[in-house]
Parts: structure tokens; sequence; C-alpha cells
């Protein structure tokens, strides 16, 4: 299975650049039209849900609440801001392919 990822406004570019490369599927907020419009991030993970998505994001103190209140949901990852782009994407790979599926799950990728 192919993971499908939905990056927020926040998430590093060059991060989703190397997770491409790593053969991930990403769109990104820019890419959708959903960017610099102050959505609440409920409507980024329904978003995420509708394009059958998990989110990838630095913002891990919502996005961990969210997953405690919204039982279902495409999958959640909070990273630690890491500006070594190919580091995090390495972590993120190690993470992510750990699981056959991302539906209903927190995923946290911590800095090393």
């Amino acid at each position: 299975m192919k993971i499908k990822l939905y990056a927020d406004e926040n998430f590093r570019k060059p991060t989703v650049e190397e997770l491409r490369r790593l053969g991930y599927d990403i769109l990104t907020a820019y890419e959708a039209g959903q960017a610099n419009q102050d959505i609440p991030d409920e409507e980024v993970l329904a978003f995420a849900k509708q394009q059958k998505r998990a989110v990838i994001t630095y913002n891990r103190k919502h996005f961990i609440k969210l997953h405690h209140h919204i039982k279902e949901h495409t999958g959640i990852i909070v990273c630690t801001e890491d500006h070594h782009d190919q580091r995090l994407a390495k972590n993120s790979h190690s993470q992510l392919t750990t699981h056959i599926s991302l539906d209903n799950k927190l995923i946290r990728v911590n800095k090393p």
C-alpha cells in the first residue's frame, strides 16, 4: 500500500521533496489551494480524510489533541521540527514503514 500524505501549510517544502524522493505521494496545502486561509485544524484533518491522506505536521500540540477528540481519521503524523530535511524524511519513513494502515493512528516523529 502506498502511503498518501497531506502536508499542512507549515510543513517544510524541502522535507516534502525528500519524502517524495523516498516514494511518498504527498499533497501540500499550497498545492490543494488550502494555504494562507487560517483554516482550523479540524477542517485540515477533515480535508485530509476526504482526500484519503494522513496529515503530516509540526503542529504537535493541536493535532495530538485532535487525535484524542476525533476518533475516525486517516492518520496524523506529528513531527518535531527539524531543519535537517533528509534526517526528518528518513525518520518519518522509518516510522511509517512499520504500519500497514495509518487509519485512526497517531505517529510521533521526534528529532534525535
